[in-house]
């Protein structure tokens, strides 16, 4: 039992894994309905955008940076899209094509002033937040539609009732799993192997652990530092582009007050706020866990959703009590004792 605690807390990923089992358990007991899978991958789904920026949020915090803008690239992508489609009347892939593109011009912009004018990040990306939401309101002013209709009637069904195309990212199932879920166990598997299995990744690490080092090892420090910008921002284009889809709806403040849920995400997941140490397999499990926790609560409790930020913030900081205590190998000495 000792060592199995000892391993418990020595694994940041393994203590996460057995808080989502007693997730499960705890709701499941308290209401059977809640161990229904389509209910699962439903709130999963409502709660995807959050966990699809915050695996690639992670890499920049890894460096040592720190990304609060991505929401404001979410709804500045929505927004594009609809405004291309329906105002514009230009094919829907090619809008998102181009919502794209902008999205990761954005990123580029704020990695640059980062890495190659030594802004602060979170400076940058506070200033790109508001930049890129005014952004989004100024083109939602381009629109015939009124601002907060938001633009709708995107492509969406067959005759049958089939979800097809635009309207398929977001609704979609392939082999009975909604679309969206499987194309983030895909960029699970991408960032996995892109942190973990080549020599970008080891770079990411090496520069938050000493960007000094880094450089004289030969890392062009700078561009790898704006590369994850511009890859986050990619990020929060893909899931502005997949909630666009889900709601059947474009508009300019879409994904506005997701920032505390990505960062929490993030930092629960073990990556540290200074560099240097960080893992995918965490981020997912830190966003399922409040994914779970939000979905179950009120569900199984019947506490309203407009407290649920309650809950999630003792729990971050009763877990983040937790890291460090097994990091100062607290939790050692105290069996040691017991043993002696």
């Amino acid at each position: 039992m000792k060592n199995l605690l000892k391993k418990v807390f020595k694994h940041w990923e393994v203590f996460l894994l057995v808080f989502l089992v007693l997730e499960f358990v705890v709701f499941g007991v308290a209401n059977p309905k809640f161990l229904r899978p389509k209910s699962i991958m439903n709130s999963i789904v409502n709660y995807i955008s959050v966990c699809i920026i915050s695996l690639f949020i992670t890499l920049v915090m890894i460096t040592g940076g720190i990304d609060i803008q991505a929401p404001s690239i979410i709804g500045l992508t929505s927004i594009i899209i609809g405004v291309l489609w329906s105002d514009a009347g230009m094919n829907i892939w090619l809008a998102v094509l181009i919502s794209a593109l902008v999205a990761a011009l954005c990123g580029l912009l704020s990695g640059f002033f980062i890495a190659y004018c030594g802004v602060q990040p979170m400076v940058v990306t506070l200033g790109g937040s508001f930049l890129y939401s005014g952004l989004a309101l100024l083109v939602s002013g381009m629109s015939a539609t009124p601002a907060y209709k938001g633009i709708s009637g995107f492509p969406a069904k067959t005759a049958d009732g089939a979800f097809v195309g635009f309207r398929f990212l977001g609704k979609g199932e392939i082999l009975g799993i909604p679309t969206q879920i499987v194309i983030y166990l895909l960029l699970i598997v991408l960032c996995m192997w892109i942190l973990h299995r080549t020599k970008y990744g080891e770079r990411l690490y090496l520069i938050g652990v000493n960007p000094q080092a880094a450089e004289y090892s030969g890392i062009n420090t700078r561009a790898t530092v704006m590369s994850t910008y511009v890859l986050s921002a990619f990020s929060a284009a893909l899931a502005g582009t997949l909630l666009t889809a889900n709601v059947n709806s474009a508009k300019y403040n879409l994904g506005s007050g997701y920032t505390l849920a990505i960062i929490t995400a993030v930092v629960l997941g073990g990556t540290l706020n200074t560099g240097g140490k960080g893992s995918i397999l965490g981020t997912v499990l830190a966003s399922l866990i409040i994914c779970i926790l939000r979905y179950g609560l009120p569900l199984c409790f019947g506490v309203s959703t407009q407290n649920l930020d309650l809950p999630v913030g003792i729990i971050l900081v009763l877990v983040v009590l937790g890291r460090e205590i097994a990091g100062q190998g607290m939790l050692a000495k105290w069996f040691k004792r017991r043993k002696s």
